[in-house]
C-alpha cells in the first residue's frame, strides 16, 4: 500500500495539463505525478523538469534516455521505475532485443560504443558512494560532447529524484508499466515488490 494515496488526474487542472506530456511517454499518467499533485507546485515543477530533461537537442535520442533511467533506476533499486523505463523505452523504439540485452550492454553488439560509454557513466554516477573516475569521463568525453553529457546526466540526476520518491513511497504500479517489465524485464532483475 502506497504511504499517501494518489488523487484523482482531474484533481488539478493546470497539472492534469501538462501531465499530458506523460500520454506520450507511457500511456499513462503516473501513480507518482498524482501523489505529488498534492501539492500542485511541485508536480508542476517536477513535470516541467522531465519535460526540459527528456527534450531531445540531438544525438541523446528518447529510447536511450529511458535506458539510462533504467540502469540508473537499477542502481538505486527502485521496482516501479525499472518498469516505468522499459516501458518508455520501448514506446520510443526499443527492440525486444535492446531492452532485454540491456544487462550485456558491454559485450553485445546491440549497443554502440558510445551508447556504452553513456550506460557505463549512468551506473558509476548512479553507485553511492559515486564511483565516477578518469576512465570513464575519457570514455564518455570521447563520444559525447558537453551538451550531450549534460543531457544525460540530467537523465540520472531526474530518476535519482524518482527512485528516492517512488521507493519510499511505495507508488502503486500501473498495469501498463508492469506488463513492460514482465514481457522485458528478466526476473532476476524486476519483481513488482512494494509496487501493490
Amino acid at each position: 500500500m502506497p504511504l499517501v494515496t494518489p488523487l484523482h488526474p482531474d484533481t488539478d487542472q493546470h497539472v492534469q495539463t501538462l501531465a499530458t506530456f506523460f500520454n506520450e511517454t507511457l500511456g499513462f499518467c503516473p501513480n507518482s505525478v498524482l501523489t505529488m499533485q498534492i501539492r500542485p507546485r511541485i508536480a508542476t515543477a517536477f513535470i516541467e523538469l522531465n519535460k526540459a530533461v527528456m527534450e531531445n537537442k540531438g544525438r541523446v535520442s528518447s529510447e536511450l534516455k529511458r535506458l539510462i533511467g533504467y540502469l540508473t533506476s537499477h542502481v538505486a533499486g527502485c521496482q516501479y521505475c525499472k518498469a516505468h523505463t522499459i516501458l518508455a523505452a520501448q514506446r520510443y523504439g526499443g527492440t525486444k532485443d535492446r531492452l532485454q540485452s540491456i544487462w550485456e550492454y558491454k559485450t553485445s553488439e546491440l549497443f554502440t560504443e558510445a551508447e556504452k560509454a553513456a550506460f557505463d557513466f549512468a551506473i558509476a554516477s548512479s553507485t553511492i558512494p559515486n564511483s565516477m573516475n578518469q576512465e570513464i569521463e575519457h570514455n564518455l568525453k570521447a563520444h559525447w560532447n558537453d551538451g550531450e553529457i549534460v543531457e544525460i546526466l540530467g537523465v540520472i540526476s531526474l530518476f535519482g529524484f524518482l527512485n528516492r520518491w517512488n521507493d519510499t513511497m511505495a507508488t502503486s504500479l500501473e498495469t501498463g508499466a508492469e506488463s513492460a517489465a514482465q514481457d522485458y524485464l528478466n526476473p532476476s532483475h524486476w519483481q513488482k515488490g512494494k509496487h501493490q
